[in-house]
Formats: C-alpha cells, structure tokens, sequence
C-alpha cells in the first residue's frame, strides 16, 4: 500500500467502499501501487497495468491493455469510441465487485502476464487519421502550422484530429482550428 494512495481514498467523497474492495483486489495480485493522474494506478516493473477512477455514476478499474484480455464474460467495455486500448469494468456496489473477483483476478493475472510477455497493442498509425479539409486549407495558407503540427507526438496529433474531426459543421472545425493554432505553433498539446 501506498500513503499517498491512502489520502486519495480517504478523500474520495464517491464510491470509497467500491474502490477500497477494488484496491485490496487489485493488491492481492502483487501490483506495486501508485498515484497517477491524481488516480490510483497499479503498476508491474514500472508499467502502467490498471487504474481505479470514480465517476459521478459508477467507479472503474481500467486495465491499459485491456483490449488484449480476452474477456471472456464480456465485463470490459471501452471508455469511448476513440479509445484504442483500453478497457475498463464499471461497478456500483461491493456486492458486484465480490461476485466478479474471481473474473477480476484472472483478468489482473493476465494483463500482468502480457506485460511479462512484452505484448503491444496495435495502435492506429496518425496518417490512419483524416486529415478536415479545413486544416488542410490552413496548411497551404500558414506552412508552418503543418511543420508545428508534424512536430508534435503523435498523440497529440491524434489529440488535435479527433478534436477538429469530432464537429459537425465546417464552420466550428474552422473556428477549432483557428482557437488551436497558436498552441500548435508553439508545440502545445490540446490539454498542455
């Protein structure tokens, strides 16, 4: 057990007997334990396996490969349409948390079991992305917006994407991009 895990739960205001039952689950498995991202998150030489959030509705425990189990009783489900790799299992009470431990330990064991094995999940590449037209129109305008877009990691390029993609109307993928601009010129992040 962590201490600086200890004051997250002893904080949390939401789901703190779920994610305390989730946490001695999670710890019977011999993951180290450690605080991300403000979260709970459950490591194995130093990589990321699972994590345990809250949310208004429910709490979760995430496992970062999680596409990788083979889930077999059909608990994990993804935490939006763009996430590649992960999975998580959403819980409400203690009493479903106890009837899935037996599920949850063998899906703990084999995502450590994928981290020993070295497994990748397989990512879609950036250039799989499609490009709005209207970032594309303001490349030919600025080329240097492309050469900063370029320069940035992937993922926040994918970050970007998904952004200018997700609105319906040219008009508003315009003004995203043009809102974005100056970040990107400057190597920022959507959320740096």
């Amino acid at each position: 057990m962590n201490t600086t895990v200890d004051l997250f739960f002893s904080k949390a205001k939401k789901w703190q007997p779920e994610m305390q039952s989730l946490r001695a689950l999670v710890l019977a498995c011999g993951l180290t334990e450690e605080l991300k991202w403000y979260q709970p998150c459950y490591t194995y030489e130093g990589n990321n396996v699972a994590i345990i959030s809250s949310f208004k509705e429910y709490c979760v425990l995430s496992f970062f490969k999680g596409v990788l189990l083979k889930d077999a009783k059909g608990i994990l489900k993804s935490p939006g349409e763009n996430s590649q790799s992960v999975r998580m299992a959403k819980f409400t009470s203690t009493k479903d948390i106890a009837k899935l431990a037996p599920i949850l330990r063998a899906y703990i064991r084999e995502a450590i079991a994928a981290e020993k094995a070295g497994l990748k999940v397989p990512l879609k590449k950036i250039t799989e992305h499609p490009v709005p037209e209207e970032l594309k129109s303001k490349y030919k305008e600025l080329p240097a917006l492309k050469k900063a877009f370029e320069a940035l990691t992937p993922g926040r390029q994918r970050a970007y994407l998904l952004y200018f993609s997700g609105a319906k109307q040219s008009a508003t993928r315009l003004a995203r991009i043009e809102k974005c601009m100056p970040q990107i010129l400057q190597g920022k992040g959507l959320n740096d």
